[in-house]
């Protein structure tokens, strides 16, 4: 048996780690998860059993590990792999032995652990932030060299390895263990780090709560160690001042950038557009907008977003929708821009027209369909307007032109109003056309028409649209079918506040 009771007991009883997830994320997609809850009592350890027999727990781990971990002798990085990945990790019990196994595999004779595996116990630790031990993996792999090393030079992946440690360092805020491993890094690789890496480590300070001293102070760093310096090591600092409320320290930091021969790209427009816009200089923070363009620096969906909403929070809705509407003239405009919450916001200051105009602009400009959220908010404003007749032809051009279908609330509410118009021919004709790109009628939609076709005394058509909830099976029974019918035969019997539309 190649798992003796001694070795399987100080196996279980040295792993002292924090448990895992019971259904772990694949440590292949990385990711930072709340850390797990703490043990109730974190003085209480396993003893070390003092008798030779092992206790169930450990007899269940035995089997366990017999049952499915391949045989010591042909044990391989890449099965290590499966079995942690495929059989330890979704155990609820004893996912937390991963590291224990990890460690024992390294001590087999025939055994050697790779860049893949390192990688793989790398981001598991990382991801169930048992981050004491992840230091401890990163101290054993410097130690002991990955086998594609070539004579005096390094694993070339080490640096990606190392990297995604520091990251997973730096996102919890373990600006120690980080700086530690990225020392260490140092010391193993060829040549200098990369600028990401710096750069992750940058960042990391920014991030935990906003330490610019240290982070300046890592920068200067950079600069006495000639690395050179990209548009993410600048985005960093610019944000972490613009965070901590130093805007005018971002601005000479965008200088520095520019002096630099560093084109800023549209992360660093962003950030110090919201810049502006967070001290109350909206016409400089548009300006910049302007600036990105004429350096060819396209707008993005997220610079739309800063602009418009930071013009509507001064009040400046008219200056958004004419923004929009220059953007989408210069062609400019985002094709996933959502002005949807423009439009509603047009509307509800009683601004259609000035909404319908920015909607058909960016619709003949931009091509392709509008957005349909925008859209029925547009017919909505319309409707509530008193302009059901707009409404009605502004529909007729979504389904007509572009397919786009409304939903049944916002439709039948406008059949309702041209129906109450005496428009009730007109309603059913939309509704034809509505239901010939997809559009499924409901009882409510039949109700309103025959209620509007009674009114007008159009018999004829009502009996039409009677016979089609006949044929939908949407007339419960005889008396709803009797009470239609009777409607239709006494012109005005029915009115609106008889029609549900809920």
């Amino acid at each position: 048996m190649r798992w003796n009771k001694k070795n399987v007991i100080n196996l279980v009883s040295s792993s002292t780690h924090l448990p895992a997830p019971l259904t772990p994320p694949p440590p292949e997609i990385y990711r930072l998860p709340q850390p797990p809850p703490k043990p109730p009592n974190n003085n209480i350890s396993i003893p070390p059993t003092l008798t030779l027999s092992p206790s169930p727990r450990h007899s269940h781990f035995l089997n366990f590990l017999e049952s499915n971990l391949p045989h010591h002798q042909t044990l391989t990085p890449q099965s290590l792999i499966a079995f942690l990945r495929s059989s330890l990790r979704p155990h609820p019990l004893f996912a937390h032995h991963d590291f224990a196994v990890f460690t024992w595999a390294s001590t087999l004779d025939a055994f050697r652990h790779d860049h893949d595996s390192f990688l793989w116990m790398s981001r598991s630790l990382a991801a169930t932030h048992r981050f004491s031990d992840l230091h401890r993996l990163l101290l054993f792999i410097s130690s002991s060299p990955c086998p594609c090393a070539s004579g005096i030079f390094s694993c070339p992946k080490l640096e990606t390895l190392f990297n995604s440690a520091i990251d997973a360092f730096c996102r919890a805020g373990k600006m120690d263990y980080a700086l530690l491993a990225f020392e260490t890094m140092r010391r193993l690789i060829d040549g200098k780090p990369s600028v990401g890496v710096y750069n992750t480590v940058l960042n990391g300070y920014v991030k935990k709560g906003c330490d610019m001293e240290k982070a300046l102070g890592f920068y200067k760093r950079m600069g006495k160690e000639r690395v050179k310096l990209d548009a993410c090591t600048f985005n960093i600092l610019i944000n972490g001042y613009c965070r901590s409320g130093e805007f005018d320290m971002a601005l000479g930091v965008f200088k520095e950038m520019r002096e630099r021969g560093c084109e800023p790209n549209v992360v660093s427009f962003n950030t110090i557009i919201r810049g502006f816009f967070g001290k109350g200089k909206v016409e400089e923070g548009v300006r910049m907008a302007y600036e990105m363009i004429e350096l060819g620096c396209g707008v993005s969906e997220a610079t739309c977003e800063i602009l418009v909403d930071g013009l509507c929070r001064v009040g400046l809705v008219d200056d958004a929708s004419g923004l929009v509407m220059d953007l989408s003239g210069k062609r400019v405009l985002p094709k996933g821009f959502d002005y949807g919450g423009l439009v509603e916001k047009l509307c509800r200051e009683k601004k259609v027209d000035r909404a319908v105009e920015m909607v058909e602009e960016v619709w003949k400009n931009n091509g392709g369909a509008p957005w349909l959220i925008a859209c029925t908010t547009l017919v909505e404003g319309l409707r509530k307007s008193g302009r059901a007749e707009k409404a009605s032809e502004f529909m007729e051009k979504m389904m007509m032109s572009v397919g786009l279908v409304p939903d049944s609330v916002t439709f039948n509410l406008l059949l309702r109003d041209l129906c109450d118009s005496g428009r009730s021919m007109d309603a059913n004709r939309l509704r034809v056309l509505a239901t010939s790109k997809g559009f499924e009628a409901d009882e409510t939609t039949y109700h309103v028409l025959v209620s509007g076709f009674s009114k007008e005394g159009r018999r004829k058509e009502g009996k039409v649209l009677v016979n089609e909830m006949l044929d939908k099976d949407m007339l419960s029974d005889i008396l709803t079918y009797n009470r239609l019918m009777d409607g239709l035969s006494t012109a005005g019997k029915f009115s609106k506040n008889q029609v549900p539309l809920v």
